[in-house]
C-alpha cells in the first residue's frame, strides 16, 4: 500500500472546486477551508478537508509553520517563451511614439525575432525555455503552455516544437506546447505551394508521429492571415483531430467568429471585441482568454472581461510572455491589474489563473483540488487569500508543489 503524505496546516486553502465554468462569480461562491490539509498519494490528491479531519488517514505528514494560504498551482494557458534575441529596441522605439509598422520596417517586429530564432540553435532555444519556465515557477506557475510560431518554415517550427519538448523533459513543472506555424506570412516564402498548405500537409502529420504538439493556433487579423484563408488550415487540424486555439480580435475583429465556428477551445486576446463578439463567445463554448500583459505592453486598451463575464462568458487570463508586445511574464501580477482595471472579482481573477485556464488547455486534471486531480498548489506567506490580489503579485510564493513534490521553497 502507497503512502498517504499530508501537508498543511494551511490558514485557508481554497480547492476552487464547485465553481461553474462560464458567467460571473462572486467571492461568496468560493469554498475556503480553514486549517485546511491536502492528502496526497503517488503524486495525485486524495482528499481535501480539515488538517485534523485528514490526520488520522496519513502515513506522512508534512507539517507547514506559520500562515499560509494554498491556492491550486497556476496554469498560464498562452505564452511565446521559445524565441532568440530580444526585441528591447522595439519596446523602447514603441514608448517613443512609433507604429508597429514604423518599426518593422526598420528591422523589427515578429520578422526579427524570427531571423533571431532560425539562427539560434535547438539546444539554445530549449535552455531558453528552461530558464524563463524557471521565473514562471517560482511565480507559482505549475502548467506552462508554450506556442512556435517564430520558425514560419516546416524545418524551423519542428526546431521549436522538439526544443520545446526538449525543455518539458529537464523542467519540474508541465508544458504544453501549441504549434503556431500560422503566426505571420513569412516574408521569405518562395514555394508554388501556398504556405497554409505546405503547413498542413506537410507539417501536422510529424507533429502527429513525433507527438510535438496537439494543438493548433492561427493568428487572424490584417497583418497575418484572413479569416478565410484559415478556414481550409483549421478544418485540416479538426480533421487530424488537433485542438484549435485563435489569435483573435486583438486589433480588428473577425477571429472570433472563426474560433467559434471551428469549435475553439479559446479565443485570446479579444481587446478589439465588441458587443458582438462577446455575446458571440458568452454563447459559445470557446473560452475567452484575457492577455493583459499585451495590453500592457502595448499601451492598449484591456480585454472587455467585465462585460464578457456578465455576458455568460468563460473567462482565462494568461501572460502572453513574448519577447514583442508581453515581456514581462508575470501572470498573477498582470491578472491582478486586469482585475482592477476591469472590475473583477478575486474569484474571477484566480479562476482564470486556475479552473478556467486549465479548461482552456482542455484538461480536467488540474486547476482545482479535489480528488484524484494531480497534486499541483502554491502557498502563498499571508492569512487571507484577499491579501495575494490586493499586493498586485508582488507577495511571491514560498512553496510551490509538483504532483506532491514541493519543487521550489523560497529562500
Amino acid at each position: 500500500m502507497s503512502d498517504h503524505t499530508l501537508i498543511g496546516p494551511f490558514t485557508q486553502l481554497l480547492p476552487m472546486t464547485d465553481l461553474p465554468l462560464k458567467g460571473a462569480l462572486r467571492d461568496e461562491q468560493l469554498v475556503i477551508i480553514e486549517n485546511g490539509g491536502i492528502l496526497v498519494s503517488e503524486g495525485n490528491i486524495v482528499a481535501v478537508d480539515a488538517f485534523d479531519v485528514l490526520k488520522s488517514k496519513a502515513t506522512i505528514i508534512h507539517k507547514i509553520e506559520g500562515e499560509a494560504v494554498c491556492l491550486p498551482g497556476f496554469i498560464d494557458a498562452h505564452t511565446h517563451i521559445c524565441f532568440g534575441g530580444s526585441r528591447a529596441r522595439d519596446y523602447a522605439l514603441r514608448n517613443s511614439g512609433k507604429t508597429y509598422l514604423e518599426i518593422a520596417k526598420a528591422g523589427g517586429g515578429i520578422w526579427d525575432t524570427v531571423t533571431q530564432t532560425r539562427m539560434a540553435s535547438l539546444e539554445e532555444l530549449a535552455e531558453g525555455v528552461v530558464s524563463r519556465s524557471q521565473i514562471h515557477l517560482m511565480n507559482g506557475v505549475t502548467t506552462l503552455e508554450v506556442k512556435s510560431g517564430y520558425g514560419l518554415s516546416v524545418e524551423e517550427e519542428l526546431k521549436m516544437l522538439r526544443a520545446i519538448k526538449k525543455a518539458n523533459s529537464k523542467r519540474a513543472l508541465d508544458l504544453v506546447s501549441t504549434c503556431l506555424a500560422a503566426h505571420m506570412r513569412p516574408k521569405d516564402w518562395d514555394s508554388d505551394t501556398p504556405y497554409l498548405e505546405e503547413m498542413a500537409n506537410t507539417l501536422f502529420p510529424i507533429l502527429k508521429s513525433e507527438k510535438l504538439a496537439n494543438r493548433i493556433d492561427a493568428f487572424i487579423e490584417e497583418s497575418a492571415f484572413s479569416s478565410k484563408e484559415i478556414a481550409p488550415y483549421f478544418q485540416k487540424a479538426k480533421d487530424l483531430g488537433f485542438d484549435i486555439t485563435v489569435h483573435a480580435d486583438q486589433f480588428t475583429t473577425g477571429g472570433s467568429e472563426v474560433a467559434v465556428q471551428f469549435g475553439a477551445i479559446s479565443a485570446d486576446h479579444l481587446e478589439a471585441s465588441t458587443e458582438k463578439e462577446i455575446q458571440l463567445l458568452a454563447q459559445s463554448d470557446t473560452i475567452a482568454m484575457a492577455l493583459p500583459g499585451a495590453s500592457l505592453g502595448l499601451g492598449c486598451d484591456f480585454t472587455p472581461a467585465r462585460k464578457i463575464l456578465d455576458a455568460g462568458g468563460a473567462l482565462a487570463i494568461a501572460s502572453d510572455h513574448n519577447p514583442g508586445s508581453a515581456p514581462m511574464g508575470d501572470l498573477l501580477t498582470q491578472a491582478s491589474i486586469l482585475g482592477a482595471f476591469e472590475k473583477l472579482s478575486n474569484a474571477e481573477v484566480i479562476a482564470g489563473i486556475t479552473s478556467r485556464a486549465a479548461a482552456a488547455l482542455n484538461v480536467s486534471d488540474r486547476g482545482r483540488l479535489a480528488p484524484n486531480t494531480i497534486a499541483d498548489f502554491v502557498v502563498f506567506p499571508v492569512d487571507n487569500y484577499q491579501e495575494i490580489t490586493y499586493h498586485q503579485g508582488q507577495v511571491k510564493p514560498i512553496s510551490v508543489w509538483k504532483k506532491g513534490e514541493s519543487i521550489y521553497q523560497m529562500h
